[in-house]
């Protein structure tokens, strides 16, 4: 019988749903600043489905980074995972 391995799960702060670590995005805010996690302080995930919607993210981002300009924050959000799609 095959061995079974423990994946483990996160929820997406967007939408509360469960799934493995593997397929949702990490990030981290620093002092109101959102950046991709380094492995370094608290951080959270964000799922693929939520990453399309902007008015779920929106308030999901203003609440993880306590504030800060909204705008602001979805730039930064779309640069990231663009930049993280090419690499």
């Amino acid at each position: 019988m095959a061995k079974k391995f423990h994946l483990p799960t996160r929820m997406c702060v967007s939408c509360r749903q469960r799934d493995t670590q593997f397929n949702l995005f990490r990030f981290k805010c620093v002092d109101g600043e959102l950046t991709p996690f380094n492995g370094v302080g608290r951080s959270f995930y964000l799922c693929q489905s939520c990453l399309q919607e902007d008015k779920k993210i929106i308030r999901a981002l203003m609440r993880q980074c306590r504030g800060g300009d909204k705008a602001k924050l979805m730039n930064k959000l779309k640069e990231i995972i663009t930049d993280d799609r090419k690499s």
